[in-house]
This record gives C-alpha cells, structure tokens and sequence, in this order.
C-alpha cells in the first residue's frame, strides 16, 4: 500500500547553517531527558538492594530471602512497592496538564525551571527519608519536574532545531535520557557495595544532579522564536533571535512562516477544544497512539526491572545491577545511532525496524524462560547471559525507534495553535500508560510468569503495522509545514479535509 511523502512544493528549505549557539542551546535544554532517564534507572536498581527493601518493604525482602515456597516470579509482587515506582507517573500526569498552561502563555524556559526545581526538592526528600511516606512524597515532587521538563523540552528543541537537523536534535532527548540511565545504573553498581547499608540514599539523592543542570541551563537558554511570537513579544528581538541561531540574516520565509503560524494560534482560545476537529484528527490519533505504543513495547519492564527481572532468573545482586548498566550502554551507544540516521533513513524505517528486533528479541527470551524457569530455583549462569543479550538486542531496537522516536514525532507535528496542548496529551498519555504498567508488572509477572513477554510481543506486531499503514514520514519538513504531510497521505487526506474548508471552518468556529 502506498504511503505519502511529504508534501514536496510545501517542504522547503530555510536559510541557515548549523551554529554553535542552537548546539548548546539544545545540549543544555536536553538535560530535561537527563533527570527523566537517572530517576528510571535509579529507582529501579534501589528497588533491588536489599537494604532499602529491608528498611522500606522488609514484607518483600522477607519473601526473597526467607520464604521458599512463593514463586520465582512473585517473589517481589507488592503493591507497596510498586506505588513508590509509579508515584511519580501519577504527579507527573497532574504536572502536566499545569506545565501545558504555563509553556503555552509563559514560554517553554519557565517551564524547564520549574521542572528542575520540583526534582531538585524531590531528590533531596529521597535521600533524606527515613520512612516510605518520605520516599513517596520524593517521588511525587520528582513527578512534578519530570511533567515540567517533558512537557518543554521536546518543544523547545523541535523548535530551535534546524529542519533538516530536527530529528537528530529532537533525538538528542532521548540520548540524554539514555544517559541519565546509565549514569544511575553504574551508581546503584558502586554505592551497592557500600557495607553500611545507606548506599540508596547516595543513589536517590545524587538526582540533584542532573536537576542543578537543567536549572541552572535554562536560567541562561533563549527563548524560542515560536514561542516569542506567540507571546506577542516585537518583531525586530524575534528576528535577531532567529539570525544568530540561524548564523544568517536571510530569514525572512522562516519568520514569515512563523508569523502566519502565530497569528492562527492567537485566534484560538481553546486549544484542547480545537484540537478534536476533523483537521487535527491526525495529529491528535499520533498524540494518543504514539506515546501508548512505546509504553507497550514492554521498555519500562526492562528500565524498572531489569535488575529485579535478572535476579527473578538466579543473578545475584551485583550481577543484575552490572547487567543493568550493560543495558545502558546499549542502549545509549543505539540512540546515538539514530540521532545520526533519523534524517538519513526517515521516521518510518527506524520505528519499522527497531519494532521488528524488539519483537524477536522479546519472543525468545519469553520461550527460554517459559522453557528454562520454575516456580522455584534459576535458570543455568549460560541461559540467564543468553537472556542478558536479548535484553540487549531488544534495548537497542528501542534505542534507536520507539525510545527517541517517539518524543520525536508527536514534538514535530503540531501547528503551533495546538502545540503545547498536542504535548500536554502526549506526555499525559505517556504518564498515564507508565504508570499502569508500572503499576501492574510485579503482578502481571506474578499471574502471566512468562507469558508476559508474550504480552508486549503482541503488541509490538500491532504497533509496527500501525506505523507502516499510518505514519507518513516527516524527516527535513519544516515544523510549521508539517500539516502538508496529512493532506496527501492515503488515509488521513479524507479526514483532514482541503485548505478552503479549514479555513471556512476556522471563520466559523474560531
């Protein structure tokens, strides 16, 4: 079945070059991803050390170490516990909806500050709790910073970025979040070993880190040219703005475009009404469908539980969390590819291919663990490495598809009317289906035992067809040219209707 490019009259270039200044402009803002990525991979490797189960969750650690009779495979099914993991998805969800608000009428900075400054006071209640109410109430103040930075960040780099440098920007949020990860992950390694028994706090409590960095980087960012536009700030600063990100003074058909694009955005004074009409169907379908595929994928399985996963198999303690930053480095080394490829190869053909080697990869660690695993005992040390590859062989078909990808595209298809309320969806969606399968694996993997990995296989098949019939590819088209793509897609050019009846519809409806 054929699938539309892109609209080829509308998709031209701007004037400019790459510029040192939009390079560390992104850098700083994609620090965002950083505090996202160290809170993943924290809070899973805290949750398998045994001394902040024994201080926090001593029922838990009790059925580890004591109990055996319990099942491998519910050996660490707590409600309890989850809710530390997915406390933070729940604030995130509420955060967002606040940040949608303020990056829409205040700009995407206040956002990025607000964020750190949630997750700096969040880390600090981390490391200092002394009972599981303070490691919730952390996790929910790490909620409001990641619903902050997730909600700016993507926007903010889709809109600095160059066209056709936009994806390897834009991808540059999950690199960062790759990174965070692996930081977290060779922490939890090291501070494990801390005899005293207090090495979670230094875990918990070094995502200050991160946070100081994206606080103290947006006090000093710009704000975005799309975003000075549509508050309504002068001409002549926008336009010098544009200039020196651009490294050039022809910028007339970009600060054209942006005009235009602003203007239809003040003419709209409920976005999240606007948003349902037949003309935004697409984008809105993208916005719901993208983020709840990449968080049935089964990432979050192997992000949060990794550790506990590889111990449910017979790895010891350091040997899960050793295996967990193995992972990271896949899995950052992966998104580096892409944000080298995603303008090269296109949207389409990542999120093809990375859907493809997650589904194998998933499907034969569920067959060795439906084959090789018991209620009760390990696999042998060479199936449980086997599995530690596939592990990493999955991580890396995520890395380089629906791990950046899908920040990516629902960041670069909105009209700027609709922009911040198409993320706000995005990142609630997002919120919302992280926190129901953080919710529900410990138990899942307690009921499904294998199965589970069947589970996201099936859905891997569905999101991989959805993506080929579907998504139009969208690489090196300017952002606020992105509604061509839709008119001459297969499928959604009946939807969206032409240009005369949008604007006939517009007049009517404003």
């Amino acid at each position: 079945m054929a699938v539309a490019a892109p609209a080829k009259s509308e998709a031209a270039h701007y004037n400019g070059r790459m510029t040192s200044f939009v390079i560390f402009s992104c850098i700083m803002a994609a620090m965002g991803g950083l505090i996202f990525g160290y809170d993943i991979g924290s809070a899973g490797g805290v949750t398998s050390m045994d001394s902040f189960l024994k201080k926090f969750f001593p029922e838990v650690y009790r059925r580890m170490k004591e109990d055996t009779h319990i099942s491998n495979y519910c050996k660490f099914d707590s409600q309890l516990l989850t809710s530390f993991t997915s406390s933070l998805y729940v604030a995130g969800l509420i955060a967002t909806f606040f940040a949608s608000s303020v990056t829409r009428a205040f700009g995407r900075r206040p956002s990025m500050l607000l964020g750190g400054a949630a997750f700096l006071a969040g880390a600090a209640l981390g490391g200092a709790a002394v009972n599981v109410s303070m490691v919730i109430l952390g996790r929910v103040l790490l909620g409001v910073g990641v619903g902050f930075a997730n909600q700016s960040v993507p926007l903010y780099l889709s809109e600095m970025a160059p066209p056709q440098y936009r994806g390897a920007f834009s991808n540059g949020f999950q690199f960062s979040l790759g990174v965070g990860a692996l930081s977290a992950n060779l922490i939890n390694y090291g501070t494990e070993k801390i005899k005293a028994g207090w090495g979670w706090r230094v875990s918990l409590a070094l995502a200050a880190v991160p946070a100081s960095l994206l606080t103290l980087g947006a006090l000093f960012l710009p704000e975005t040219p799309n975003s000075l536009i549509q508050r309504g700030n002068d001409l002549k600063k926008t336009r010098e703005l544009l200039e020196k990100i651009r490294g050039t003074v022809d910028v007339d058909k970009e600060l054209h475009d942006l005009i235009a694009a602003s203007s239809a955005a003040k003419a709209v004074n409920h976005p999240f009404r606007r948003i349902i009409r037949p003309k935004y169907r697409p984008q809105l379908v993208m916005a719901i469908t993208i983020p709840f595929f990449q968080q049935v994928t089964g990432i979050n399985v192997i992000a949060f539980y990794a550790p506990v996963l590889l111990r449910t198999i017979g790895l010891g303690e350091s040997a899960a969390l050793m295996s967990a930053v193995v992972t990271g480095v896949v899995g950052t080394g992966s998104t580096f590819i892409s944000m080298i490829m995603v303008d090269k190869l296109g949207r389409r053909a990542l999120f093809i291919i990375g859907g493809v080697q997650m589904f194998v990869s998933q499907i034969i660690i569920g067959v060795i663990i439906a084959t090789q695993l018991g209620d009760h005992g390990g696999v042998s040390k060479g199936y449980a490495y086997i599995v530690l590859v596939l592990i990493g062989v999955y991580v890396a078909g995520f890395g380089w598809s629906w791990g950046p990808l899908g920040w990516l595209v629902p960041s670069e298809i909105f009209p700027l009317e609709i922009r911040s309320a198409g993320q706000s969806i995005t990142v609630a969606v997002s919120f919302v289906f992280t926190f129901i399968v953080a919710q529900a694996f410990l138990a899942m993997l307690c009921h499904l035992k294998s199965g589970i990995f069947f589970f996201f296989g099936g859905w891997l098949v569905l999101m991989t067809l959805f993506i080929y019939l579907l998504l139009p590819e969208t690489k090196n088209v300017p952002i606020e040219q992105m509604v061509g793509v839709w008119r001459e897609h297969w499928f959604w050019k009946r939807i969206v209707g032409n240009e005369e009846e949008n604007k006939m519809d517009d007049s009517r409806h404003p």
